[in-house]
C-alpha cells in the first residue's frame, strides 16, 4: 500500500506538474524588482500592478485546470448514479458494496485535487509574504481583499470552493444511502444527525474546512474584536485546539465579557446623582467612572501574563475582585463616603479580564471557529454597553432593608455583586481548565510520506502533504536553499515579546498611527457617555430615565452599523478609505456638538451624539482589522501582545477623558461641554493628518 501510495503521488505531480504556481518564477520576479527599484528602473506602481498581473494569470492557470478536474469527477457521478438508482432497485448487497467502492474512489481522486489546491494555495501565501517581507508593503491584504471581493474573481473560485462543495454533497449523499440505511434511506439533507460519514467524506471535508477563507460580517466582527488570525493550521496545532476547545469554557468567556461591559456603562447614567449625594460636585463623575479605568491599565498587563499559565484563575480572580468591588459601591451611599465609592470602582477595573477572554479565543478556539467566537466577543461586548444604562432606568425605587438604602444610586451596585456572585459558582461548576499546550512534531516521516493520501482515506484524516514536497523540492533546487529556509522560517510559530520596550521595538510607523488613531476614537466615545449625564440635565433637565434610554440606544446602533460595514461597506471601498472617512465623520460630530451662540438644542445635541458614536463605532472596527494586518505577527502572542497593546491605548484614552471632565467641571458645569470638545477636536484632527502621512502604507 506504501509503494502504491507513493507511485499514485508521483504519477499526480508528473501528470499536473504545469498547473501549480510557478514559486521559483515569482520568487526571481520579486528579485529582480527589488534590483529594479534599487537602481530607479522602475516604479512602485508599476511593480505592484505588475506582480498582480502575473498572480492573477497564475491563478486563473489553477482554476480552469480546476474546473476542469471537477467536470470529470461530476461527469464519473452522473454515471454513478444512473447504476445507483438501478442497484437499489434490484438490493444486490454485492453490487452496492462495488458501487461504494465506486464512490470512494471518486472520493479519494477529489481528495488529491484537494491537496493540489492546498499546495498552490501556501505557495500563493509564501510567495505573498516574500513580496511584503522584501518590499516593506502589505500587499498580501490588498491583493486578497480585492481579488477575494470580486464577483469574477479567480481568487473566489479557489476558496469559496463553490463547485468542489457540490462534489462532496453528490458523493456524502450516496455513500449515506448506499451505507446504513439499505431499505431505508434516510436522507442527509432531512435529517443530518442521523448520517454517518464515510472516512473519505470525512477527510475531504477536512481538507476544505483547511481552505476555507471568506470575507464577511463575522470575519469583520472578529477583526472587530482584535484577535488575531493564523494563517492556514497545521493538523497538529488543530489537534492541540480542539483538545483545549469546550464550548461552555467559552461561553462562560463571552458571559464574562458581557457583565463586565454592563459593570462599565450601567453607573454612566447616575454617576452624577451618586457623587452629589456624598457631597462632591456633579463633575465628579468623570472620577468615578474614570477610576475603573485607571485600575484596568494596570489589570490588562497582570491578567495577561496571568494567561500564560491559566484561564480559570485569573476568571475566578476577577470574580470575586468585581463582588468586592460593586460591593463597596452600593455601600458608599449608606457609608457617606466618596473615598468607598471611588475604591469600589477601583475593584472594579482591577477585575477587567477581558486580556483573559481574548487569549482564550485566541489560544483554545479551533481556526475553524474563532471568527465565529471573535464574532461572539464583539456582539457581547456590544449587548453589555446597551444593557447596562437600560438596566439603569429600571431602578427608579427607594427602599431600606435593615440599614441598607436600596435606590437608583445603589441598586446597580448591589445587582452587579449579586449577578457576579451567580456567575462565580457556574464558573466554579462548569469552566474546564485547558491542558497545556505541548509541542509535537507529528508529521510523517520522509519515507512514508508517499503513502499520506491513501493512507489518510483509509484512516479518515489528512496528512500535510506540502511540507514534505516543498522539503523534496528544496533538496532539487540547491540555488533556493537559503530563500527556501527563510521561507519555512516564516512558516513557524512567531517567538513572543516578553517585554514591552521590545513590543514598542516592533510598531512600524503605520502602527502608532493606528494605535492614536485607536486612542482619539476612545476618547470621543468616553467625553460623549461620561458627561452625558451632567450635559443633558444642565442644558435639557433629563431624569436618569431619559439618559439611560438615550445611552442605551445608542449602545443598540452598535451591531446593525458593523452589519452594515461589514456586508457592504467593507465590500465597496478599501478599508483604509473607511477608515479616513469615518475620521472625517467623528470630526464632523465634534464640530456640531459644541454650543456657539444660538441656544442648545435637543436635535442638536442628539444629532451631532449620534454621528459622533456610530462614526466612532465604523472606525473602531476598520481601524482594529487594520491593525491585525499591520501589526508584527510576534504581538500575535504572549503577555504583551496586539490586543493588550490597544487594550491599554483605548484604557489610556478613558482616563484621560475622564480626567478631562473633572478638571473641567472647575471651571463650572456651563463651560463643560465646549472645554472638553476643544481638546477632542484637537486629537480628532491630529489623527487625521497622521492616517493622511501613513495612508499610502495602509492596504
Amino acid at each position: 500500500m506504501v509503494a502504491f501510495g507513493k507511485k499514485l503521488k508521483e504519477s499526480q505531480i508528473q501528470e499536473w506538474q504545469g498547473y501549480y504556481i510557478n514559486y521559483k518564477f515569482l520568487k526571481k520576479k520579486v528579485n529582480r524588482y527589488a534590483q529594479q527599484l534599487e537602481v530607479g528602473a522602475q516604479d512602485h506602481r508599476y511593480v505592484l500592478k505588475d506582480f498582480s498581473r502575473m498572480l492573477d494569470s497564475q491563478i486563473e492557470k489553477i482554476v480552469l485546470f480546476l474546473l476542469e478536474q471537477q467536470g470529470q469527477l461530476a461527469s464519473r457521478l452522473s454515471d454513478l448514479r444512473e447504476q445507483h438508482d438501478e442497484i437499489l432497485q434490484q438490493t444486490d448487497g454485492a453490487k452496492i458494496s462495488e458501487l461504494q467502492e465506486a464512490y470512494r474512489r471518486v472520493g479519494h481522486d477529489l481528495l488529491r485535487l484537494l491537496f493540489f489546491v492546498e499546495m498552490n494555495a501556501t505557495g500563493l501565501r509564501k510567495i505573498l509574504k516574500k513580496f511584503d517581507k522584501r518590499f516593506g508593503y502589505r500587499f498580501t491584504n490588498y491583493y486578497v481583499k480585492t481579488r477575494a471581493n470580486h464577483p469574477y474573481s479567480q481568487l473566489r473560485q479557489v476558496f469559496k470552493h463553490v463547485g468542489i462543495g457540490a462534489v462532496v454533497g453528490a458523493i456524502s449523499r450516496n455513500l449515506a444511502d448506499l451505507q446504513d440505511h439499505q431499505g431505508n434511506y434516510v436522507s442527509i439533507y432531512d435529517q443530518p444527525a442521523l448520517s454517518h460519514p464515510d472516512p473519505v467524506v470525512h477527510s475531504i471535508k477536512a481538507a476544505v474546512n483547511r481552505l476555507s477563507n471568506s470575507t464577511n460580517f463575522l470575519e469583520f466582527l472578529g477583526k472587530h474584536a482584535f484577535i488575531m488570525q493564523d494563517d492556514l493550521p497545521t493538523p497538529s496545532e488543530e489537534d492541540v485546539a480542539e483538545e483545549r476547545y469546550h464550548f461552555m469554557s467559552l461561553l462562560l468567556n463571552l458571559v464574562n465579557t458581557f457583565l463586565y461591559m454592563v459593570n462599565t456603562y450601567i453607573i454612566v447614567p447616575t454617576a452624577d446623582d451618586y457623587s452629589l449625594s456624598l457631597g462632591a460636585a456633579a463633575t465628579v463623575c468623570g472620577v468615578v467612572i474614570g477610576s475603573m479605568a485607571v485600575a484596568q491599565v494596570f489589570s490588562s498587563v497582570y491578567f495577561s501574563a496571568w494567561s500564560n499559565r491559566s484561564y480559570l484563575r485569573p476568571l475566578i480572580f476577577s470574580s470575586v475582585v468585581l463582588l468586592i468591588g460593586n460591593t463597596l459601591y452600593a455601600l458608599a451611599y449608606d457609608l457617606n463616603s466618596i473615598a468607598v465609592l471611588l475604591v469600589g470602582r477601583l475593584f472594579c477595573g482591577l477585575g477587567s479580564a477581558r486580556a483573559v477572554n481574548r487569549r482564550y479565543i485566541s489560544d483554545c478556539v479551533p481556526h475553524k471557529l474563532r471568527m465565529q467566537a471573535s464574532a461572539g466577543f464583539v456582539s457581547a461586548s456590544a449587548l453589555g454597553m446597551a444593557c447596562g444604562p437600560a438596566l439603569a432606568c429600571l431602578f427608579q425605587t427607594d427602599f431600606k432593608v435593615y440599614k441598607l438604602t436600596f435606590n437608583e444610586d445603589t441598586l446597580p451596585g448591589w445587582v452587579m455583586a449579586l449577578s457576579w456572585l451567580f456567575y462565580l459558582l457556574w464558573l466554579w461548576i462548569c469552566f474546564r481548565e485547558p491542558p497545556q499546550k505541548i509541542k509535537e512534531n507529528i508529521l510523517p516521516q520522509e519515507a512514508h510520506s508517499g503513502s499520506s493520501v491513501n493512507y489518510a482515506v483509509e484512516n479518515g484524516y489528512t496528512q500535510p502533504l506540502l511540507l514534505n514536497m516543498e522539503a523534496k523540492q528544496q533538496g532539487q533546487n540547491e540555488d533556493e536553499e537559503y530563500d527556501d529556509g527563510e521561507e519555512d522560517s516564516c512558516e513557524k510559530a512567531p517567538k513572543p515579546v516578553t517585554s514591552i520596550v521590545s513590543a514598542y521595538r516592533l510598531l512600524t510607523p503605520s502602527v502608532k498611527v493606528q494605535l492614536f488613531v485607536y486612542f482619539m476614537l476612545k476618547y470621543a466615545m468616553e467625553i460623549l457617555l461620561a458627561e452625558a449625564s451632567v450635559i443633558t440635565a444642565y442644558y435639557f433637565i433629563w431624569s436618569t430615565s431619559s439618559v439611560a434610554i438615550f445611552l442605551a440606544c445608542l449602545g443598540l446602533t452598535v451591531l446593525p452599523v458593523n452589519i452594515v460595514v461589514g456586508t457592504y461597506i467593507s465590500n465597496m471601498f478599501e478599508e483604509r478609505q473607511v477608515l479616513l472617512a469615518s475620521e472625517i465623520m467623528v470630526l464632523i460630530g465634534i464640530l456640531l456638538s459644541f454650543h456657539i451662540g444660538i441656544p442648545y438644542s435637543v436635535p442638536q445635541y442628539v444629532g451631532s451624539a449620534l454621528i459622533t458614536f456610530v462614526s466612532a463605532e465604523v472606525l473602531e472596527g476598520v481601524n482594529l482589522s487594520l491593525l491585525s494586518r499591520v501589526m508584527s505577527s510576534r504581538l500575535s502572542r504572549g503577555t504583551y501582545n496586539g490586543g493588550l497593546l490597544s487594550t491599554e491605548a483605548g484604557t489610556l484614552a478613558r482616563v484621560i477623558a475622564d480626567g478631562t471632565i473633572t478638571l473641567s467641571g472647575y471651571l463650572g458645569v456651563s463651560r463643560l461641554l465646549n472645554t472638553t470638545l476643544v481638546p477632542s477636536l484637537f486629537i480628532c484632527i491630529s489623527s487625521i493628518i497622521a492616517t493622511c502621512f501613513t495612508y499610502n502604507s495602509l492596504y
